[in-house]
């Protein structure tokens, strides 16, 4: 069983971005945006994609997260479509993981 399961994955045309919403088991309260992120993009081999995690939900009484995140082909078409606070948090928790 992967510790990745996928619940919706949708095309969004108007937008032109992959909508994803998928379940990490068994990492409750353990798992970072970043880490989400690397183990989407090994997951669904998107390494050319811009990859953004929107939101991750731990669910109450189990040990699964719910993560939502928008894949675009263009990093500035995601800069124009993306609240410019989430890209202030990724670059902060970039600069503390480094």
């Amino acid at each position: 069983m992967s510790i990745i399961q996928m619940k919706s994955d949708v095309n969004n045309q108007f937008l032109s971005r992959r909508e994803m919403t998928c379940d990490f088991v068994g990492l409750g309260g353990k798992l970072l945006k970043s880490q989400a992120v690397d183990m989407i993009t090994g997951e669904y081999d998107l390494k050319d994609k811009f990859v953004i995690p929107i939101s991750l939900r731990n669910q109450v009484g189990r040990t699964t997260i719910t993560g939502t995140f928008y894949v675009y082909d263009d990093e500035s078409l995601a800069k124009k479509h993306i609240n410019p606070a989430i890209f202030t948090r990724l670059a902060k928790q970039k600069g503390d993981d480094a």
